[in-house]
């Protein structure tokens, strides 16, 4: 097992998502401008990795290629050395516009490989989109990060890793606090940890929690040896009381516990190396 020196953490900003509104914290970035400046200072606070989605004018989710391209094209000019990772998720499309700007070749994709509750909804990844998804990721050479909702989505990435049909490296994040899905529980989080090291040893992992609960599944991930996520997407607080500054404010929070943990956070560099992606 690598020293917690040699094991550095990759920390990935999810800076906009489908649902936060300005309404909700005015410093959720909307614009393609908005979106780049806030990813330029996640990425001084310590991220590697941006996740990605795009909005119309008005706030609504979009799965427009044409935006995504803009944006692609701002943060390689602006964050040359980022990591990006466009959203294919299913708040902003549906059917296979969800992987419309997959043709752009980031370099990662987020993949969900089967359905779940969400609050309000069902969340919808049918076999056949799941499939086709994977497929577009094969061509264009991006490397998937699953999204796992639920224990049956790891057991089901696990099985397309081995089967060829995920390009690249196996890397897989637990989802944990979505109402309906799966709880931040650290029972659960331990046997997650648990099964991808005894069933894919050779695979990466990270956690993300939503809400309250992603400081929380932060500090996990850290301690255990994984990667993590932070951004507004997922929670606007710092806590109940207080809304995050900016994207950067919850990136240097997990800084902070990659820090009491000794562990040095990922530059893109390593996190290119610990995920098997092209060097730039």
């Amino acid at each position: 097992m690598l020293e917690k020196s040699e094991n550095p953490c990759i920390l990935c900003c999810a800076i906009t998502g489908s649902v936060p509104k300005k309404s909700d914290n005015p410093a959720v970035p909307i614009s393609i401008a908005e979106q780049v400046e806030s990813s330029h200072a996640a990425v001084e606070a310590g991220a590697s990795i941006i996740h990605a989605h795009v909005r119309n004018p008005d706030g609504s989710a979009s799965s427009d290629p044409e935006k995504f391209a803009r944006l692609q094209e701002e943060l390689r000019h602006h964050c040359p050395e980022i990591i990006i990772q466009f959203s294919t998720g299913g708040r902003s499309g549906s059917g296979r516009e969800r992987g419309g700007m997959l043709s752009l070749c980031p370099e990662m994709a987020s993949l969900a490989v089967g359905s779940n509750n969400f609050p309000t909804r069902v969340y919808e990844n049918s076999p056949d989109l799941v499939a086709w998804l994977a497929s577009e990721m094969q061509n264009y050479k991006i490397v998937p990060e699953v999204e796992a909702f639920d224990l049956s989505h790891i057991f089901r990435a696990i099985k397309m890793h081995d089967e060829g049909q995920l390009f690249g490296q196996l890397y897989v994040q637990f989802v944990m606090g979505v109402k309906n899905a799966m709880p931040a529980d650290r029972s659960v989080f331990d046997f997650y940890v648990s099964l991808m090291r005894n069933r894919a040893p050779d695979a990466a992992w990270c956690a993300a929690g939503i809400g309250a609960n992603q400081i929380l599944v932060n500090e996990w991930a850290i301690a255990a040896g994984g990667h993590t996520r932070a951004g507004l997407e997922d929670n606007v607080r710092l806590d109940r009381n207080t809304l995050a500054p900016s994207n950067a404010a919850l990136i240097a929070r997990a800084a902070k516990i990659c820090e009491k943990y000794e562990r040095p956070v990922a530059s893109p560099v390593e996190a290119r190396k610990i995920l098997g992606l092209r060097l730039t």
